[in-house]
C-alpha cells in the first residue's frame, strides 16, 4: 500500500514538472490519471494527494484561480534544489520507461544490479515516517550467524550500489550503519522514538568517504591528477568538498576535506598511476603500505594458502 501510494505521488509530481509553468487543469490531470491507472481521478482524491505531496516532499501544488489550472512553482528547479526528491523522481521515471520499453528496447539497455537489500526499503521508509523502532537480524561479514539489533531508524543512505540503514542501536549505545543486503530479517516494532533535533544525514556523513561514519578527524588531503584523469576527476569529484587548487598543462592538484579510511585509500588506488596523493604524509604512508602489500602478492613474497 505504501509503495503504491508513493508511486502515485511521484507520478503526480513528475506530471507537473513536465507540464512546467503552464500547469494542468483538473480535467487534463484526470485524463492522464485514467490512462495511467485505469480509474477516474476524483477531485477529493487529488486534494488528498496534493496534501500528501506537500507533507512528504515539501512541494506545494498551487492553483491559479484565474484559470483554474494547477502548477508547481519553479518546477524546473526541483531536481536541482533537492537531491532526495530528484532521486525519487528520476528513479520512478527511469523505471517506468524501462518497464514500458522492455520489449522494444530489449538488449539495448544495461543497468547495474543492486544487492537484494532493497526489499527492506519500503518497510524502513514506513517506519521512518511514523518514527517506529525496528528489529533486525544482521549478519556482518565474517560472522557465522546473524545477531539481533534494536534500531531507531534515523535515515537511509545509498552508496556504491548498496543501501544502508543509519540509526541509533540500543545494544551498542551509539549510531551505527548497516548494509541492507546483510539484513536477514526486519520487523517494524510498535515502539516509537523521538528524532534528534536538527538531524541531517548529509551533515552526519559530511566528512565521510563512502557509507560509514568517520572513525577519526577529517583532514585536508591534496592529490595530483595526470593526463586524462584530470578531466575525469574534475567532472566526477571524489568527494563533495573537492576543490581545484592549481593546474598546469599536464596535471591538476585537487583537495578534499575528509576523514581518511580504507575506502578512500582504495578509491585512490583505483585510479592507478593517474593520481598521486601529495599530503598529508600519514595518508601517503598508508597508500605506500597498501601498494607494497599488493606488490608482495604478485611477486610471490606473501604466503598464501592453496588456491
Amino acid at each position: 500500500m505504501v509503495t503504491e501510494l508513493l508511486r502515485k505521488y511521484i507520478w503526480l509530481v513528475q506530471k507537473f514538472i513536465t507540464a512546467g509553468d503552464k500547469g494542468l487543469s483538473l480535467e487534463e490531470l484526470s485524463d492522464a490519471w485514467e490512462r495511467k491507472f485505469g480509474a477516474k481521478y476524483a477531485r477529493r482524491s487529488f486534494n488528498n494527494h496534493r496534501e500528501a505531496v506537500g507533507e512528504i516532499f515539501g512541494i506545494d501544488i498551487e492553483c491559479d484561480r484565474s484559470t483554474n489550472r494547477y502548477f508547481i512553482r519553479d518546477s524546473a528547479d526541483i531536481a536541482d534544489s533537492d537531491t532526495g526528491i530528484a532521486w525519487l523522481i528520476d528513479t520512478f521515471t527511469v523505471n517506468n520507461m524501462l518497464s514500458l520499453s522492455k520489449e522494444k528496447l530489449s538488449g539495448r539497455i544495461s543497468v547495474e544490479e543492486v544487492p537484494s537489500g532493497r526489499k527492506f526499503l519500503t518497510p524502513l521508509m514506513s517506519a521512518m515516517q511514523e518514527n517506529n523502532a525496528v528489529e533486525i537480524m544482521y549478519r556482518k561479514y565474517g560472522a557465522e550467524k546473524a545477531g539481533k539489533r534494536h534500531v531507531f531508524p534515523y535515515g537511509i543512505k545509498e552508496s556504491a550500489q548498496r543501501w544502508y540503514l543509519v540509526g541509533w542501536v540500543r545494544e551498542r549505545g551509539s549510531c551505527r550503519v548497516y548494509a541492507l543486503d546483510r539484513i536477514e530479517r526486519l520487523s517494524v516494532l510498535p515502539e516509537t522514538f523521538s528524532m534528534p533535533a536538527g538531524f541531517d544525514i548529509d551533515a552526519l556523513f559530511s566528512t565521510s568517504f563512502g557509507s560509514y561514519l568517520p572513525s577519526g578527524p577529517a583532514q585536508k588531503i591534496f592529490f595530483r591528477a595526470f593526463g586524462n584523469e584530470c578531466s575525469y576527476i574534475r567532472d566526477l569529484p571524489l568527494h563533495h568538498t573537492q576543490k581545484i587548487e592549481s593546474e598546469d598543462a599536464d596535471s591538476m592538484i585537487f583537495s578534499i576535506f575528509v576523514a581518511p579510511d580504507r575506502a578512500l585509500l582504495l578509491e585512490f588506488l583505483s585510479h592507478g598511476p593517474g593520481i598521486e596523493v601529495i599530503s598529508p604524509e600519514n595518508v601517503r604512508q598508508d597508500i605506500m603500505e597498501m601498494t607494497a602489500e599488493m606488490a608482495g602478492i604478485y611477486s610471490g613474497e606473501r604466503l598464501r594458502g592453496n588456491l
